[in-house]
């Protein structure tokens, strides 16, 4: 039989464990909303691109259709590349390091000036200005210098040499143009659904391995679409909801003459 004391003793030591999780829930709160509070989020519509100034003196350069989420810390400068594309020129702190998390990537900068893209099987990575290092999974970090970049995957990272041309044309966005150096035809149609709301489609396979070179504004797919039907065998037809389909077009066969008489 429990006695008057012992009741006593158990209801006090209830009451303190219930004050201590109350409080301790209070404290996870407070943390949290401080938190969640310290994260600036930074988005881009279908077709806008939006330059960032960051409080640390960096730069953030979001491509259409992007998101991003920056943290400070004491001893340290995060990054969340949710989706779309970024570019980044980092203010040099080599007390804090700058770092960009894109899915299971981790790239970290202390001054640099670099792009990811995060495509829909693989990360594209581009050195424009110093070096970086960079870490997938258990990978131990690899270092990539200016003129070079890198393929991201969970499990593995592969480094490239990339040459001005190729270096231009993957950061054209940022000065709102799209460069074709030899792209097929679906390949700068997926470059330029990435502004478009209403998609170019694909009607014909024989469309989709044509391949097209030039400069291009980002807003302007129209200019794009006629100056590929003036090169290329493709005709446009334009859907009622915007979208336009590309079709192939056969060339009418050349009359021919008629047979001298004998």
């Amino acid at each position: 039989m429990v006695s008057e004391e012992q009741q006593r003793r158990l209801s006090r030591n209830i009451i303190i464990a219930a004050a201590l999780a109350v409080t301790l829930f209070i404290i996870a709160a407070i943390v949290t909303l401080r938190t969640f509070n310290d994260v600036d989020r930074y988005k881009t519509a279908v077709g806008e691109i939006r330059n960032v100034a960051l409080s640390d003196g960096s730069a953030l350069h979001l491509n259409s259709d992007s998101e991003a989420e920056v943290r400070y810390t004491d001893n340290g400068r995060k990054v969340r590349l949710i989706k779309g594309e970024a570019s980044f020129q980092v203010a040099h702190d080599k007390d804090r390091p700058f770092e960009v998390e894109a899915r299971s990537a981790v790239v970290r900068a202390v001054g640099t000036v670099f792009n990811v893209r995060l495509r829909p099987s693989l990360i594209e990575l581009t050195v424009t200005r110093g070096a970086i290092t960079v870490r997938c999974g258990d990978k131990a970090a690899q270092r990539v210098a200016a003129g070079n970049g890198a393929v991201l995957q969970p499990r593995n990272i592969v480094l490239t040499r990339l040459d001005p041309d190729m270096i231009s044309q993957r950061t054209a966005w940022r000065h709102g143009m799209i460069v074709l150096n030899g792209e097929t035809v679906e390949q700068a149609a997926g470059e330029f659904n990435r502004y478009r709301v209403a998609p170019i489609l694909i009607g014909d396979m024989r469309a989709s391995s044509l391949r097209i070179s030039g400069h291009f504004r980002t807003n302007d797919s129209h200019g794009f679409l006629a100056q590929m039907q003036g090169r290329l065998p493709v005709r446009v037809v334009d859907g009622e909801d915007g979208s336009v389909m590309l079709l192939y077009r056969d060339e009418p066969e050349q009359a021919k003459p008629a047979p001298s008489p004998a």
